[in-house]
């Protein structure tokens, strides 16, 4: 941008300049030099814009160079910072030659039969906090489009057309839930009906109802539910399995990985100890 450095000599002509750069800001004896805002002008970029951006990351470096300077010297004396600095990159360069492996090795794809096992071993860990339902539902805005024909679809107790129902869905409804082996937080589906039309405590009770509020008409059908403290289906934590599944993996991974290496520099004599001396 080549009308920048005339801004700044002409809009800050008392700035210092060191080495042929100009001197934006300095803290104690750190200073942020306008080199360093290399790259951080748009090409379209107007004058104001450009005496913006200095403006605002000059603010924010002298503030956090503040803060470093107010940290730095009150520093524990006992603080070895190159040591916490080694460490620091040893462990960056560690993890990311942990995610290379990981994207080299691991497989990432959980068959059913992996996730059934792994279900039937570890039920007891997917106990269900909150009521969980299999259930239908629709709500629509009211007055209806085609009102009989909806009624006819939802057929009082079992839908016989199943994709009629859902393209008039498609069509008109705001909410449709119309697949019958999908499992749903009770929470869930009572946010999407009036409040307190559907509880934990009356849900039996309320197994099919359809009705008129406000704007909308809902339907709505129970087909199962399971309450607090059941062991939840595999279809409802299926998701989270399968992603326990792939951390245990990826350590078990990360794990072989780690001896197979110190076996093969145990081996090329390139690891020695010295705790008997």
């Amino acid at each position: 941008m080549f009308w920048l450095p005339f801004l700044l000599l002409t809009a800050c002509s008392e700035e210092e300049s060191t080495g042929g750069d100009r001197v934006l800001a300095r803290v104690h004896q750190k200073e942020l030099l306008l080199s360093e805002l290399d790259g951080m002008f748009p090409a379209n970029a107007t004058a104001e814009d450009s005496t913006l951006i200095i403006q605002a990351f000059v603010n924010r470096w002298s503030r956090d160079a503040v803060l470093q300077w107010e940290a730095e010297r009150n520093l524990p004396a006992d603080l070895n910072i190159d040591r916490l600095v080694r460490d620091y990159r040893s462990s960056l360069v560690s993890s990311h030659y942990e995610q290379v492996l990981v994207s080299l090795r691991l497989d990432s794809t959980v068959s059913k039969e992996q996730l059934e096992a792994y279900y039937e071993s570890n039920k007891g860990q997917y106990q269900l906090e909150r009521p969980i339902v299999r259930c239908l539902l629709i709500r629509v805005p009211y007055p209806l489009e085609d009102e009989e024909s909806l009624q006819t679809l939802w057929n009082n107790g079992k839908i016989t057309d199943t994709m009629a129902l859902e393209n008039y869905c498609e069509r008109f409804a705001e909410v449709s839930l119309l697949q019958p082996e999908a499992w749903y937080s009770l929470d869930d589906i009572a946010a999407q009906l009036p409040e307190g039309t559907l509880t934990a405590n009356n849900v039996n009770a309320k197994r099919e109802f359809s009705l008129q509020e406000g704007g909308f008409r809902y339907y709505f059908r129970l087909l199962e539910v399971k309450p607090r403290l059941e062991i939840a289906p595999l279809s409802y934590v299926e998701d989270q399995a399968r992603k326990v599944i792939l951390h245990n993996r990826k350590r078990e991974l990360l794990d072989e990985a780690r001896e197979e290496i110190f076996d093969r520099e145990l081996r090329r004599n390139n690891i020695e100890t010295f705790t008997n001396r």
